[in-house]
């Protein structure tokens, strides 16, 4: 169990709805300081609901979200923005735009009519782009990238928005397996090298098992698990939450817990 003394954003009684839809459902979660936590579950349990929520992108309908002890409710639009960075799924912006350009807008919460580009910008753009290994694609079209290219080129938008806190949907979404890792170890960094706390939305249990520090299942809008890899990767905790019956056995490279899909509940009975 998370302790709270240690936690950056404080989740409590969250609810949420869509209209007559209930998407969560008295939540609460603590999200520890300079960890990673990544949300898992099946489709339509309301991870990406509870993600663009904490970026206070969704009005809850009770409860609320803290940053330690602060109700974001009650802070501007570009204070919020210098706490929390949110990585959506599937971002777009014109094909045109130099990767230069894509993650200048990372600094939009940090400027002024005033003072629209200063030197702590032009710094936190050469270290965004240096920290993401975007800085010799930075005069390239963001049309002409590969995924993995243009997947970096956003993280680095993120990063030079210098949040403490950094929320990523889905970020591995269409990628290839080497373009995956790449990422993912990039994420770690964020962690590791710049001190971020990371909220991270993954489907695939093995990836959400080898770079979590604390994992988190959803289901129906509500937590069903929380806790450790080691603890919540349990083939019958897999079972009540995916409806999937799996081999889980020990990664021999990583030491983390490694699950094997066998079949679905349904086909199994």
């Amino acid at each position: 169990m998370t302790d709270k003394s240690c936690s950056r954003i404080d989740v409590r009684d969250l609810s949420l709805s869509y209209g007559k839809v209930n998407v969560l459902q008295s939540l609460s979660l603590p999200i520890e300081r300079g960890k990673i936590t990544v949300l898992a579950g099946p489709n339509g349990c309301g991870k990406s609901t509870l993600l663009r929520a904490i970026r206070r992108l969704h009005k809850p309908t009770s409860g609320g979200i803290f940053l330690e002890e602060l109700d974001i409710s009650r802070l501007g639009e570009k204070a919020l923005a210098r706490q929390i960075g949110l990585l959506a799924q599937s971002p777009s912006a014109p094909e045109d735009m130099t990767v230069e350009e894509l993650v200048r807008l990372g600094r939009y919460p940090h400027q002024s009519m005033l003072q629209p580009w200063s030197r702590d910008d032009a710094s936190a753009l050469e270290s965004a782009m240096a920290g993401t290994g975007v800085t010799a694609l930075r005069d390239r079209r963001i049309g002409s990238l590969s995924g993995g290219q243009l997947q970096r080129v956003w993280i680095a938008m993120v990063l030079a928005q210098q949040t403490d806190v950094v929320c990523l949907d889905e970020p591995v979404n269409h990628l290839d397996m080497a373009h995956q890792l790449d990422c993912l170890d990039l994420v770690r960094e964020l962690k590791e090298g710049f001190g971020r706390t990371v909220v991270l939305v993954l489907h695939d249990l093995n990836l959400a098992a080898r770079y979590a520090d604390h994992l988190v299942f959803l289901r129906d809008g509500a937590i069903a698990a929380s806790g450790s890899p080691e603890d919540l990767m349990t083939e019958d905790t897999i079972a009540r939450v995916f409806d999937v019956r799996a081999r889980v056995i020990t990664d021999p490279v990583h030491q983390r817990p490694l699950c094997i899909p066998l079949s679905t509940v349904r086909a199994a009975e």
